[in-house]
């Protein structure tokens, strides 16, 4: 066995976001310097090499686990899901994507367009078998550690089929993410009482309790808007409208938030003062509520994962989705949604 076989194995678009391939370049060092003391991962790069080889070689963390595959083709945030098909293939977006039937990686990463790299990975790496639509996953911070949050925006629409397929794809996930945590599965709902929501939430509530006897997840029930950064569950299931609306309602209390905060905080000579008094407080703080730790929203349902890096992110938010993807390698994610999804598929054929 070749001593790649034995790495897993992450592909990345180089090209694709703003400031690239210099941010790329430079997050993937920096996860490789968080984990320097791993030699357990290779990247499978992807990129025009008369561009990126000359800042390849000024890294100082990236040394040989890597390979770089020249591609001339680089997807534009301007092309749309259609044009971007006919234009793509060949590009470093669709090369790194296929990687996963050529190359054998485990995952791939990429901070392009996002309706193109989602259309691209439905296209070449399929669905699931018996999964009719896919999810956007995403990591929110909570009290303690993080939560999972699904769908983000894939569809407008789910009926209790999907999102019944939403939690078991969600658990493993968090499985994969966070091997030594119980993985404690919500409905977002208006209510906590049974008898609240709709008639799609009602019955994929039904069938989750049944399905919690398999030992995918704990069912705890419903959950509020209000509590989807508590410990009350650690995977938060919905249909893309909401969950959508809920993560941009986030992003937007904490910009607000976070904003405000500094501009009262400095807006006097004693503001100011009790601000050097709380300086470590409000930067412990300020780390809880940094996107960039956060980055990184994960497509369920392929028969591969892929990654989508929020475009506009810096060197240091591209890390983190570096090191989601090894993550996902490394928890072995695949196997862990398709056990899954053998329960799901037992209890429909009892029913």
């Amino acid at each position: 066995m070749r001593d790649i076989d034995k790495k897993f194995k992450i592909s990345i678009d180089l090209m694709g976001g703003d400031n690239s391939p210099d941010k790329t370049l430079k997050g993937i060092n920096l996860f490789c310097k968080r984990y320097k003391n791993q030699n357990d991962y290779f990247f499978y790069l992807f990129g025009d090499s008369s561009v990126v080889s000359s800042k390849i070689k000024q890294l100082n963390y990236l040394h040989s686990n890597y390979k770089l595959i020249d591609t001339k083709i680089t997807v534009s945030n301007d092309l749309s899901p259609l044009s971007a098909l006919k234009k793509g293939k060949g590009s470093s977006m669709w090369e790194s994507i296929q990687s996963q039937n050529t190359l054998e990686s485990h995952v791939t990463l990429s901070a392009g367009n996002t309706g193109v790299f989602l259309v691209m990975s439905k296209m070449i790496l399929k669905m699931i078998d018996g999964i009719d639509r896919p999810a956007l996953a995403g990591l929110w911070p909570k009290n303690e550690g993080m939560n999972l949050v699904l769908d983000l925006g894939a569809n407008v629409e789910c009926n209790d089929k999907n999102l019944v397929d939403f939690s078991e794809m969600g658990s493993a996930l968090y499985r994969s993410l966070f091997p030594t945590d119980e993985v404690k599965l919500s409905l977002l709902n208006i209510g906590s009482e049974e008898l609240k929501g709709t008639e799609i939430l009602k019955k994929a509530y039904e069938k989750l309790k049944i399905l919690e006897k398999y030992g995918d997840f704990k069912f705890v029930g419903y959950t509020e808007g209000n509590q989807i950064t508590s410990n009350i569950s650690n995977v938060i299931v919905t249909d893309g409208f909401t969950g959508n609306v809920a993560l941009k309602t986030a992003e937007g209390v904490a910009d607000f938030l976070t904003k405000n905060l500094k501009r009262y905080l400095t807006e006097n000579i004693f503001s100011k003062f009790s601000l050097v008094l709380s300086y470590f407080s409000l930067k412990k703080f300020k780390d809880k509520l940094d996107p960039r730790k956060y980055n990184g929203a994960i497509f369920l349902g392929l028969k591969g994962p892929v990654v989508k890096s929020h475009g506009a992110t810096d060197a240091l938010g591209f890390s983190y989705s570096v090191e989601l993807c090894y993550k996902i390698a490394k928890g072995n994610l695949m196997e862990k949604i398709k056990s899954n999804l053998e329960h799901v598929k037992n209890i429909d054929e009892k029913g």
